[in-house]
């Protein structure tokens, strides 16, 4: 989908201050630095869009530190700003604009205790298997940023995806601990957050699909 351009994007960025990280060698030498101070645990957002997952999240679990990544810088600049515009600024959050395939230029081994991974590009034909961001490779990268025990929670509407991805989490040797083709029909739907493209699709009377597989 392509993305309006943002007028002013660059300005707008900047007008983000320290709730948007843009120097590596701080994250990647103490991710908690941006925050100021640790909290209970640190999660991260693989793909965070206009950030209604990742600051509602953020209202959600104060205790809890948040590092929202998006590719789109167009796009973090509608995350970046509904997280301005909030009654309380989340200061458990903070931004990045970058890819998937970059974060351990960001981050050091054994950094987060919950990844996530929100309707993310299926890509649908057969030849771009490689790019979905459930794919083998991809789980290596985040087994190696999950602290022990870690988990990763997908979300998704769409069933090939969703088929896929257990069968790369197999394959990656993690353990699935939470599986619904109807997430909000399940018991694992108490304290979901919605992104966007979940309100839209639920809406419609779309099941989501969802699971949480740990790092053995």
């Amino acid at each position: 989908m392509r993305v309006r351009k943002k007028k002013h994007g660059s300005e707008r960025l900047a007008a983000a201050g320290d709730l948007l990280c843009t120097d590596k060698t701080v994250t990647l030498a103490d991710p908690i630095a941006p925050f100021g101070i640790a909290r209970s645990a640190l999660h991260l957002e693989i793909g965070c869009g206009k950030g209604k997952f990742s600051v509602g999240m953020a209202a959600l679990h104060p205790d809890i530190n948040f590092y929202a990544v998006e590719r789109v810088s167009d796009v973090v600049v509608a995350a970046v700003e509904r997280a301005m515009a909030e009654e309380v600024r989340p200061e458990n959050l903070r931004f990045i604009v970058g890819d998937a395939k970059t974060l351990t230029e960001w981050f050091p081994p054994h950094t987060f205790d919950c990844i996530y991974l929100n309707f993310s590009d299926p890509w649908p034909k057969a030849g771009h298997y490689k790019r979905r961001l459930t794919y083998r490779a991809f789980l290596e990268l985040y087994k190696s940023l999950l602290k022990e025990g870690g988990v990763l929670r997908l979300k998704t509407d769409n069933a090939g995806l969703f088929d896929f991805s257990l069968g790369e989490f197999e394959a990656a040797g993690m353990d699935v601990v939470k599986c619904s083709r109807d997430l909000h029909a399940s018991p694992f739907a108490e304290g979901n957050v919605m992104t966007e493209y979940e309100t839209n699709f639920t809406a419609k009377g779309m099941p989501i699909y969802f699971a949480e597989v740990r790092v053995k």
